[in-house]
């Protein structure tokens, strides 16, 4: 019986690489933002967990989506991090709907091309 085991910890590079930015953004992010705590090996990579990439989220959602200053993000967190952490949520399974329904309306506009190309039109 074979089962898809969940990743514990991602690199510095596939959370850059998650939210499209620089990794020394996350880095400087790590310093600003004292949830963003990704251990280090003995060769010091960091891994980060699953925690501090939702938190990575939150920041990234308010920083570069919001465009909220790092001081202002902070406070956001600290004062109503339950209803960022909602609406944040809520965006990005909007963003996944909105997507999906992006390529259904480009299947169907193919199929409908299709079907004007196949039945001749009554005039």
């Amino acid at each position: 019986m074979a089962f898809k085991q969940e990743k514990l910890f991602f690199s510095i590079k596939e959370v850059a690489d998650m939210f499209d930015v620089n990794q020394s953004l996350l880095r400087y992010w790590e310093k600003e933002f004292p949830n963003i705590n990704p251990t280090k090996t003995a060769k010091g990579n960091r891994q980060y967990r699953k925690e501090d990439v939702e938190e990575i989220r939150l920041v990234h959602y308010l920083v570069k989506e919001k465009g909220m200053t790092l001081p202002g993000a902070k406070q956001k967190l600290k004062d109503n991090r339950e209803s960022i952490v909602r609406t944040e949520e809520i965006l990005s399974r909007l963003k996944t709907v909105r997507a999906e329904l992006m390529k259904l309306k480009t299947e169907f506009d193919i199929l409908n091309e299709e079907y004007e190309k196949a039945v001749p039109k009554i005039s």
